[in-house]
Parts: structure tokens; C-alpha cells; sequence
């Protein structure tokens, strides 16, 4: 059983593309997913195979789950792999029927990401220059480019030496399914990166081998996780609070640059969405500054006085 979840998850990876992060959470829902079966296969007394394992214990995994008080988007999630991984098990003729099929997920409904201020942006990105350490002058690079650019912060920690053109004010970064896109940042970013590769990161880097832009205090590529931490004691010190999460500088990237007029398909490429509804959800501006749109780009309005 395991191996049909690695042949699928190898599928997934290959074939469809998808990123480290999607995979691996994938392979903890179908993970789950044998857990109960092989429950279920000591409960009845039989052999835990998908065979021995049909549309009535399906649904009581399903009973499982929706008891365990997951989010929804946790649950549609689970629901999701477990659906695509018996379409799979079909296409590859080691099943005759899915089992799942039928399967009502819950309906989850996309949320406004949250997003901050431009002045709290600025806010949290000041707390690191309150300090001349070498650690601070990386946060301080970090924080100017996730803001720059509205990379993720797993893109972010994956970056090389060679991703950033200092000269030219762009950073390439790796998206879902390992696809590049170039992305402009702004000067101020470009100037506290060099700043740090200049000042700070020879004194925090142990091997000339090592690659990572940024690293932590045992010279080795920073994590998400710690990345995290680091972002949370600024938000702290910046009046923040449980405000900000990995994300919040990409969601308020987003939204300020759409909130200033940007288009919305250079947006989409920017932050690497495959589909532009994905963009949209960013374009909760104002009713002020689509006022402003309107009367700056409609003739008949623009020649009213």
C-alpha cells in the first residue's frame, strides 16, 4: 500500500509538478488514510489492502476526520488527495472503481488574505536596523525583499548567491513545480541585500561551498521554520503582534501594489499564481481608488468639470 502512495506521490512530482510542501502533504493524508485501514483490517480480521477496503469503510475514515475538528480547508484537502489518489489507483488499473467517488467535500470560500499597512510594513521592516549585528542586517535584507518582491517565504530561504542581480534590481526565485520567474525588486532592497552579502554574511558563514543567500548562526541555509521565529520577535517588537504570519508581507505586497494601480497580470507572474482567480482575491481596493481609476481613465468622466 505504501508503495502505490510513493508510485502516486512520484506522479504527483513528475507529471503534475507539484511543489515539496504539496507533496508532503499529501503523503501525511494518505499516510492517515493506512492508519485506518490497517485499524479497520484488525477490527474485521482481515488483510489491510485497498481491495478489503471499500466505499463503507471509506466513509467511516471520512466520519474520522470530520471528528477530529479540522479547518476546512484542512478537511477539502484531505478529502482531495484521498480522491486523487483512488482516481490514480483506477487510471493504473489496480482498482476497478474508486471508492471515493461520490465524496462531497466542504465548500471553503476563499478569505481576503491578511494584509498590513504600508506604514506597519515599514514599521516591521525598521525594527532590524535598531541593531548593527550581522544577524540583523540578514533579517533586515530578508524582510526589504520578501516585501519587494511578495516571494514566498519558502522561496525566499531556498535563494542562492547567484539569484540576486544587485546591479539590475531583480531576484530570481524557484516557484511551485520548480518554475523560475524573474521578479524587479525595488533599490532599497537591492541596497540591504548587498549591504548584507558586503558587511554581514562572511562573519556567519563557515564554508566557501555554501551557497545559501541567507543563513543562520551555524552558517547553513536558514529554514522556514527559522525564518519564522525571526519574523515573529520583529512583529513583536514592531506592535504586531499575532498580526503577521509567513505570508503577511506577500499578501500586503500584493495588495498594495494592486491597491497602486499595478496590472493584474504582471501581479499574477510576480508572485508565480498559475491561475489569475488566484490574483484576484488581492483585489479588494478601496472604493476610493476604483473612484479614482474610473474618473483618471473614462472619457466622459474626465471631461466633466
Amino acid at each position: 500500500m505504501k508503495k502505490d502512495i510513493e508510485s502516486f506521490l512520484n506522479y504527483l512530482k513528475v507529471e503534475k509538478g507539484f511543489s515539496t510542501n504539496t507533496l508532503q502533504a499529501y503523503q501525511n493524508d494518505l499516510n492517515q488514510l493506512v492508519q485506518f485501514i490497517e485499524r479497520d483490517a484488525r477490527y474485521r480480521n482481515v488483510m489491510p489492502s485497498w481491495d478489503n477496503f471499500g466505499k463503507h469503510g471509506l466513509a467511516g475514515f471520512m466520519v474520522d476526520l470530520k471528528g477530529r475538528g479540522y479547518a476546512k480547508t484542512t478537511l477539502a484537502r484531505k478529502i482531495a488527495s484521498t480522491k486523487s489518489f483512488y482516481n490514480f489507483m483506477v487510471a493504473e488499473g489496480k482498482l476497478k472503481e474508486s471508492p471515493a467517488e461520490g465524496i462531497a467535500s466542504p465548500k471553503v470560500g476563499k478569505s481576503l488574505p491578511d494584509a498590513i499597512t504600508m506604514a506597519e510594513a515599514k514599521e516591521l521592516i525598521r525594527q532590524p536596523s535598531l541593531s548593527s549585528t550581522p544577524d540583523a542586517k540578514r533579517d533586515r535584507a530578508m524582510l526589504e525583499l520578501l516585501y519587494a518582491s511578495g516571494m514566498r517565504v519558502s522561496e525566499l530561504v531556498a535563494l542562492n548567491m547567484e539569484d540576486i542581480d544587485i546591479e539590475n534590481n531583480t531576484v530570481r526565485c524557484f516557484g511551485k513545480g520548480s518554475k523560475e520567474r524573474i521578479v524587479p525588486i525595488y533599490p532599497q532592497a537591492a541596497q540591504s541585500v548587498d549591504e548584507y552579502v558586503k558587511e554581514a554574511r562572511h562573519h556567519m558563514v563557515h564554508k566557501d561551498s555554501e551557497q545559501a543567500l541567507f543563513v543562520n548562526q551555524r552558517g547553513e541555509r536558514l529554514t522556514r521554520q527559522g525564518l519564522w521565529q525571526i519574523l515573529k520577535a520583529y512583529a513583536k517588537a514592531a506592535g504586531l503582534g499575532e498580526r503577521v504570519t509567513p505570508h503577511t508581507l506577500r499578501h500586503s505586497w500584493a495588495t498594495h501594489m494592486l491597491g497602486g494601480g499595478a496590472d493584474l497580470r504582471a501581479v499574477q507572474e510576480m508572485l508565480g499564481h498559475a491561475n489569475i482567480s488566484t490574483t484576484q482575491i488581492y483585489t479588494h481596493v478601496s472604493s476610493g481608488h476604483i473612484r479614482k481609476a474610473y474618473n483618471d481613465a473614462h472619457p466622459r468622466a474626465k471631461n466633466q468639470s
